[in-house]
Formats: C-alpha cells, structure tokens, sequence
C-alpha cells in the first residue's frame, strides 16, 4: 500500500514539476518574444532616425526652401534655406504656419490646399525688412492611397526676377518716353515748315534750329543706350594700361573750359602730379568728362568744380565736387539709375540724356571699382569713385544691370 501512496505522490510532484517548467517555458518565451519586440521597435525607431536624418539632409542640401506639415498643419519639418529666409533661430516644429511664419497669405495656401487636395503653384509676396516674391509649389503628401500625412511645400525666391522684370519695363517706359519727346518737337517743326513757314526765313530758321537741336539730342540719347547696352553685355574690352591720372583730367578740363566760361565757373585740377592709375585712358575720359560737365551744368553760375583723389591702400579715389544747390537725401541713391533725374525739366533744357551718371558707374564698376555721392542741399555735390593702381584680373570687371 505504501507503494502505492508513493506513486501518487511521485505523480503528484511530476505533474506539479511538469507545470512549473511550462509556466517557466512560457516566462522564458514571453521575455524573449518582449525582447524581441523592443529590439524590433528599436530597430525600426533607429531605421526610422536614420532615414529622417538622411531626409532632412538631403533637404537641407537644397537650395529652395522646404516645408512639411503634418495632418494636423503644424510644422513637421523644415530645411536650413528656409530657416535662412525667414532667419529663424528657434525651433518651430509643432507649431501652425501662423505661429512660426505669421504669414497670412501661406496659411490660406495651406487652407486651399487642403480643401482641392491637389497640387497648387502660387506666388506669394511677403514684406519683412524688404519686400520678397516666392514661387511656391505646394502638394498633398500621401504614405498610401487614402492615407494622407500631411502637405509638402516647395519655395523658389523669384525677388531678384521681379526686380529685373520691373527694371525693363521701366527701362522701356523711360526709353519711349525720351524718345517721344525729341521726335514730338521734331515732327511738329516739320509739318509747321510744311504748312507755309518755309516761306518766311525767320521762322524757318527757328524751326531748322528745332530740328537740328532735338536730332543732336536723339543721336545723343541712342549712342548712350548703346554704350550702356556694350557695357552690360561685356562686348566692350577694356584696354588697360597706366594712366597718368592729372594729366588726363587737365585734358578733359581743357575741352569743357568754354562751358565752364559761358556760366563763369573757375575749373581747378587738384589731382597730385604723377598719380597714375590702371585703366582704359578713353573710358576714363568719358567718366570725367560727364562727371565735370554735370558739375558745371548743375553747379551754381561763377561757382567752382574741384577735381582731387587721395591714394588709399590698394585704390586711388577721384573726387568731383561742385558748390551748386545740392541733390536730395532721398535721391542720393538713385541718381546712378538710368534716366533718373533729379530736376527734370532743368535735366532735358540742359540737353542731357539722363544716362550720363549710369555710364559713369558702370566704366567705373568695369574697372573694378565703385562710384557714390555724397551731397547737402545748398552745399554742392561731391562725386567720388574709385580706381586700381595696379592691374585687375578681368574676372573682377563686372557691370551692374541696374
């Protein structure tokens, strides 16, 4: 009998082992398989990371702008030019358009987007510390069809195109209107000779001078235009070579000593002897000889025009200066700009083409250096610009198109 309780006992105790090692087996099981999902999700989290990473580097390698929202609308992710445009130095991530950009005209961008949900190309503008145009490709972005994650935008700055875009059609306007001007009065002197003042000498005389004036004015206007257009295109080589600088002005001085006579204004050669520069000697001429002849035209009658330049370290600066009315803070910028003036009627009664100032700076930029003003009403003007005293590698004769 003993035996027997013994069995059951035995037995007892297996089945008790038997279900302790399966409970064990089951733990053993359930902390691998545990294991193995944190691994799994951890592969997958660093997979995901990386990929992300890549992502953003692959963006950030861009030069257009990036911006991705999520399926919220808030900012998800962003590339370094976009951060740049908009000089962000903070975080954005999580925030709405609004909250990061506050730009009204982006967040119904996203709005439209959102309702057609199909791709959308706009320009948008935005005034920050100056006004900047952007082409804006934005689009739907979906991980699988149906299962949309957010909305990808793409910016393109067009400001500069705009700016261009706007110059030509001023230049053109401007261009029209100088043109119409001259060919008006001309036009109008030879149907008045036409009509019977043919007959009478005096008034026929008057009417030929018209004729001849504004013809001199108009074949003055387009070589202007041409030697601005060589300039900007490059097709006009420089023949650089060493330049005495005092005896170039004193010629230039020379030919202007009848106009300065016929307004009694004193022209004074202040340049050092032996100043010698590196430059072409006959674009340099004309720089002067506009320079001087605006002095002498917009200068006060028996005033004086002070031509000088001072050496500095790698650059001569020539100084222009008359002791008329003065030019305008607000215009100080702008008088380099074709066909600005500042007094126009004075401008077109003087015979100038508007262009004489915008030749000046683009000679001057095509040397490799710069030409600015500097002016108080009532205390003359002072044009400066600069010049190489040694030769310039040609990559660094540029001309703006401004």
């Amino acid at each position: 009998m003993w035996w027997y309780v013994s069995w059951i006992g035995l037995a007892a105790a297996a089945a008790v082992l038997g279900r302790w090692q399966t409970l064990r087996h089951r733990r053993v099981l359930a902390a691998a398989q545990e294991e193995h999902n944190r691994n799994l999700q951890q592969k997958q989290e660093e997979i995901q990371g990386q990929f992300q990473s890549r992502q953003q580097a692959l963006f950030n390698s861009m030069s257009e702008g990036i911006l991705l929202l999520d399926h919220h609308g808030r900012v998800r992710m962003m590339n370094d030019s976009l951060r740049k445009f908009f000089d962000l130095s903070v975080d954005v991530r999580g925030q709405t358009i609004m909250e990061a950009f506050r730009w009204h005209e982006l967040a119904e961008l996203a709005a439209r987007l959102q309702k057609e949900k199909s791709i959308i190309d706009a320009e948008l503008e935005i005034q920050r510390a100056r006004r900047r145009c952007w082409q804006v490709n934005a689009a739907i972005v979906t991980a699988a069809p149906g299962n949309e994650e957010g909305q990808l935008f793409v910016f393109h700055e067009v400001t500069r195109l705009k700016e261009l875009e706007n110059i030509r059609t001023e230049f053109v306007g401007n261009v029209s209107h100088e043109l119409r001007t001259p060919l008006s009065l001309i036009k109008g002197s030879a149907e008045t000779l036409l009509d019977g003042a043919i007959h009478d000498p005096e008034q026929a005389i008057r009417f030929l001078q018209k004729i001849d004036k504004h013809s001199d004015r108009l074949l003055f206007l387009i070589e202007d235009l041409l030697i601005i257009s060589r300039l900007e295109s490059g097709q006009i080589a420089l023949n650089l070579a060493q330049v005495d600088l005092r005896e170039l002005c004193q010629r230039v001085l020379d030919d202007l000593g009848a106009r300065a006579a016929s307004r009694q204004t004193t022209l004074e050669n202040k340049i050092p002897p032996q100043t010698v520069v590196w430059a072409d000697a006959d674009r340099l001429q004309q720089v002067f000889f506009n320079l001087a002849d605006n002095a002498i035209k917009y200068g006060k009658s028996g005033g004086r025009v002070t031509v000088n330049a001072q050496e500095t370290k790698e650059q001569m600066e020539v100084s222009i200066a008359d002791d008329g009315p003065g030019i305008p803070a607000d215009a100080l910028n702008r008088v380099f700009e074709r066909f600005y003036r500042v007094d126009r009627a004075r401008s077109r009664e003087s015979g100038g083409t508007g262009l004489g100032l915008a030749i000046v700076k683009h000679i001057v930029q095509a040397h490799g250096g710069e030409a600015w003003v500097k002016s108080e009403i009532q205390k003359g003007a002072n044009f400066h610009f600069t010049l190489p005293k040694k030769p310039v590698p040609s990559s660094a004769f540029t001309a703006s198109a401004n």
